[in-house]
């Protein structure tokens, strides 16, 4: 909870009148209806308390994913999840790329660790480059990835990230792979870890509910590790029933609705390409991106003009390794994304 001060997410419109969020990477087909349906159904019984395991979640995530039911573990959203791995590891030295989402940073200072930064630099693309495998010494404890990355978009290529788990493996360092954008991401740059797991014992992949199903308001992540004693671990530091009923019956549903991430794969595979093209257009530099977001660079003054306007973007400049300038839009429907680009249109030419 943020008692007070600024919100260093996206998504915050309780502040403001916002009639366009594109700060928030949620599917734009929102939750399907089904998922809706169940949440809605088990706020009927909110006087049961809900089950602290998450058996029925767990099973059905095991089914889904080709895993054991005890290499899952559920939390109230990822962020959740982020915290209590670095409480649970305790590293003395992590390596974080950057930039990358801030919670990875204040989870780990959180659990007592400072830790060491990996510049992905601008002039290539903020890519992770094959340099960063010798970074990774046998004082590593923990390197924290994502792909795609947050906010830049760009996925590490299944070369590299496979070299990446194999120097892991060497030095004995935990891989923290954030995966939560896979279900979203462009289909020929997709790629996961999940079927490198059988052999792996310090691999931990992070996964949410909240962009694929549009569950944001719900809280719903998971994460899939076959270290066990590791997530009893983890599971400790949790308080119990951290997951709500209602947030578990809407992933029970979601997992009965496979094709709607696909639904907003397809849509986004028509509309990034247009988005791109309009924001080049208008003289912003937008960086190639593989995930249901676009990362660009433009005036400083842009974000906080377009809130004038009740139109909601990622300010980047509070992202380490990024600057007043950078932007992050979500990409959304036919008709809001031309909302948007008149809406800056606008300010861009006043």
């Amino acid at each position: 909870m943020i008692l007070d001060g600024n919100n260093p997410h996206g998504g915050d419109v309780y502040r403001q009148p916002v009639r366009l969020d594109f700060s928030a990477n949620v599917n734009p087909c929102g939750a399907p209806k089904a998922v809706r349906d169940a949440a809605r159904a088990a706020a009927s019984e909110l006087a049961i308390y809900p089950d602290p395991r998450c058996g029925a979640l767990r099973e059905a995530l095991a089914e889904r994913l080709g895993v054991d039911t005890g290499e899952i573990v559920c939390g109230n959203g990822a962020s959740e999840l982020i915290f209590q791995f670095c409480a649970a590891l305790r590293p003395k030295k992590a390596l974080l790329p950057v930039p990358c989402f801030s919670d990875y940073e204040a989870a780990l200072r959180a659990a007592g660790c400072e830790p060491e930064f990996f510049l992905l630099f601008r002039e290539e693309g903020f890519r992770v480059p094959a340099r960063l495998l010798d970074a990774i010494t046998p004082e590593t404890e923990l390197l924290l990835l994502a792909s795609p990355n947050n906010p830049t978009g760009r996925c590490v290529s299944p070369d590299l990230l496979r070299q990446l788990l194999t120097r892991c493996r060497e030095t004995g360092t935990w891989l923290f792979l954030d995966e939560c954008f896979f279900e979203l991401t462009d289909a020929e740059r997709a790629d996961t870890l999940l079927g490198e797991l059988r052999e792996q014992d310090r691999v931990f992949l992070l996964r949410a509910f909240t962009k694929a199903w549009g569950m944001a308001g719900l809280r719903l992540g998971y994460g899939v590790c076959r270290n066990r004693a590791f997530l009893e671990r983890l599971c400790a530091l949790s308080q119990a029933w951290n997951v709500s009923g209602p947030a578990q019956a809407a992933g029970l549903a979601a997992l009965k609705c496979p094709e709607w991430p696909e639904r907003a794969r397809d849509l986004i595979s028509r509309e990034k390409p247009l988005l791109k093209r309009e924001l080049e257009a208008l003289g912003l530099k937008v960086l190639p991106g593989d995930a249901n977001y676009l990362f660009f660079s433009g005036p400083p003054e842009l974000g906080a003009r377009l809130a004038e306007r009740g139109v909601l973007i990622r300010d980047c400049g509070n992202y380490r390794g990024l600057s007043a300038g950078d932007y992050r839009v979500a990409v959304r429907t036919r008709r809001e994304n031309r909302e948007l680009i008149e809406a800056m249109r606008e300010v861009l030419h006043a």
